[in-house]
């Protein structure tokens, strides 16, 4: 608990500028949740979404321990402590919910086990590991400190952001992949500019104008 009330903010860690990751809260009714769960009433795709946000953070307590000031395993210790009830109830009515859809005990656990097992490669990301752990860390320390009762409300208001940090943005500070922009002063090349010993004739073109001509070299 003195871990979670202790980190620092997650832009503070490493010297990283994140992409804006940030996403509306949903509700679970959405397209792309209830799809997911077919025949599942309200309550039940929010159990679904409560576990998945248990899930990822999970994952990020396990990846992102490359950077220890994160603290994303002690803050996920600290949520796993402080709603245990809550996500155990999240858990008893998912698996209630592929036992019911699948009609034997035996169909709807593995079907649990199925849904556990994507969960954890969804959220698993090498690219965009950078912003995927800050955001992760973020939500994290959040849950920790909030007060009992608030996960699932986290996980509704947290759940787009943290898939939105799935996407590699690389850093927005110090881009890794700028344009070079290079201008070249270029006189007038005409021939009936410049006299037979190479000099230039301003009687015929004027004063010499050496912002003629640019070049732009785009870096990948």
């Amino acid at each position: 608990m003195y871990a979670a009330a202790f980190s620092l903010p997650a832009q503070a860690q490493f010297f990283f500028t994140p992409h804006d990751m940030t996403a509306p809260p949903i509700t679970g009714s959405e397209p792309r949740y209830a799809t997911d769960f077919p025949g599942a009433t309200p309550v039940e795709v929010r159990s679904a979404l409560v576990w998945q946000m248990r899930a990822a953070l999970n994952v990020a307590a396990l990846q992102c321990q490359f950077e220890p000031t994160l603290m994303s395993v002690p803050n996920y210790n600290a949520i796993l402590f402080n709603h245990k009830d809550e996500i155990k109830k999240s858990y008893d009515t998912l698996t209630k919910y592929f036992i019911r859809i699948n009609k034997t005990v035996r169909a709807g656990q593995n079907a649990l086990d199925h849904f556990d097992t994507r969960n954890y490669s969804t959220f698993t990301t090498v690219d965009a590991q950078y912003g995927f752990c800050q955001t992760a860390a973020r939500i994290a320390l959040r849950a920790a400190i909030a007060p009992r009762g608030q996960f699932s409300k986290i996980a509704l208001e947290e759940t787009g952001t943290l898939r939105n940090a799935l996407v590699y943005w690389g850093d927005q500070r110090f881009p890794r992949h700028p344009s070079l922009i290079a201008a070249s002063r270029v006189p007038n090349l005409d021939p009936q500019c410049w006299g037979k010993k190479g000099e230039w004739v301003e009687k015929k073109c004027g004063p010499m104008d050496m912002s003629l001509a640019s070049n732009t070299i785009g870096t990948r």
